[in-house]
C-alpha cells in the first residue's frame, strides 16, 4: 500500500536567507504513529506547515493519500487535522459553536453525534456552552484539538501538543491518541518530551538544522544505535579500580560500592564474560549484576551533537 503522505526534496529559504528544511524525503505510512524530534528551529514546524498547506515550499513535492498538496489543496486539507502550538480561538465564541465552525470549513455537515463524540474525549462536553475567554490554558488547547477532529480527518498532525499543559490533559491526549490509531488515523506528532514519544510512537525522526538525520522504527533504532549499561554491585566497597581492569573503562560509584560498565549491543562481543572473569581475579566480590538500555532521549542527544 503506497504511503499515505510522501515528501521529496523538499526544500524552505525564508526571505532574508534561512534554510529552514534541506532537502529532505520522508513517506508516511498509513496508520503509523511517527515522533519528530528535534530542538527549537530545526525545522519542524516548517515542514508540518508545507504539508497542510499553510507554508510554501521552496523547492521538491509533497503528495498526500496520492494527490499534490499544491495542485489538488482542497482534497488533502480535507484529509489533515491540525494542532498547532499557539493557541488561536476567538475569545467570545463558544466551545461548540467553534468546533461546528471549523467542521463547517471543511464543507461538512453539522453532525451533533460526532461533535459531541469529540468534546466528550476531551473532557470538554460540560463546557460546551463556555465562551473560550473563560476557560484556562489547558482547556483551550483541548478545543484546538477538538477543532482539528471536528472534521474526521484520516491523517491528524500534533505540533508540541503537551507544550506547558498538566499531566491530566496529557494522559487523556495519549488516551485519545490510541483511540484515533485503532480507528486507522495515521499521527505525526512533534515534541519535547522525549518519553511520551519512546512510549507511543511507532517511527522516530530526528531533525536538526534543517535536515532529517533519521527516520527508522523505533525499537530498531534503540537496537541498532543503543547502549547498554552493566551497574554490578560488589559486596565490598573499592576505593579505586583495579589496574587489571582498566581497559574496561569502568565508571566507579562516589560509596564504591557499583562499578558501571558500558557496552555496544551490536558488537560482536560484548566483553562481559571476560569482564566477570578479572573481577573475580582482582578480588572484587559481586553482589548483583543489572542491566538498563540507553533511552531514547540519550540516542536523540547523541545525533544532534553529531550534526555537523
Amino acid at each position: 500500500m503506497p504511503p499515505i503522505i510522501s515528501v521529496s526534496n523538499l526544500s524552505k529559504t525564508y526571505d532574508g536567507g534561512h534554510e529552514a528544511l534541506k532537502d529532505v524525503s520522508l513517506d508516511i505510512e498509513r496508520g503509523e504513529i511517527l515522533a519528530l524530534l528535534g530542538p527549537n528551529g530545526a525545522g519542524k514546524t516548517t515542514l508540518i506547515s508545507i504539508i497542510c498547506g499553510i507554508v510554501s515550499a521552496s523547492g521538491g513535492n509533497v503528495t498526500v493519500d496520492g494527490h499534490d498538496i499544491v495542485s489538488d489543496y482542497r482534497h488533502t486539507r480535507s484529509l489533515i487535522g491540525l494542532v498547532p502550538q499557539e493557541i488561536t480561538l476567538e475569545p467570545f465564541e463558544t466551545v461548540s459553536n467553534t468546533v461546528n465552525f471549523s467542521r463547517g470549513l471543511f464543507g461538512k455537515p453539522r453532525n451533533p453525534v460526532i461533535v459531541e463524540k469529540v468534546l466528550r474525549a476531551l473532557t470538554l462536553w460540560d463546557k460546551k456552552d463556555q465562551k473560550i475567554m473563560a476557560l484556562s490554558g489547558g482547556m483551550k488547547r483541548r478545543v484546538l484539538i477538538a477543532k482539528a477532529l471536528a472534521h474526521e480527518p484520516r491523517i491528524l498532525f500534533l505540533d508540541e501538543p503537551t507544550a506547558g499543559v498538566d499531566v491530566e490533559l496529557r494522559k487523556e491526549m495519549w488516551q485519545l491518541v490510541d483511540t484515533l490509531r485503532d480507528d486507522g488515523v495515521t499521527i505525526i506528532l512533534t515534541t519535547h518530551y522525549i518519553e511520551e514519544a519512546e512510549a507511543i510512537a511507532n517511527r522516530v525522526g530526528v531533525i536538526n538544522d534543517g535536515k532529517l538525520l533519521l527516520i527508522e522504527d523505533k525499537d530498531a533504532m534503540m537496537r541498532r544505535m543503543g547502549q547498554k549499561q552493566m551497574q554490578i554491585r560488589l559486596q565490598t566497597a573499592t576505593d579505586k579500580i583495579p589496574p587489571q581492569l582498566t581497559p574496561y573503562d569502568l565508571e566507579r560509584s562516589e560509596d564504591g560500592l557499583t562499578l558501571t560498565y558500558t557496552y555496544d549491543t551490536m558488537a560482536e562481543r560484548t566483553g562481559i564474560t571476560k569482564l566477570l572473569t578479572d573481577l573475580n581475579a582482582a578480588g572484587l566480590v559481586l553482589r548483583d549484576v543489572q542491566t538498563s538500555q540507553s533511552s531514547l532521549e540519550q540516542i536523540f542527544v547523541d545525533l544532534v551533537k553529531a550534526t555537523p
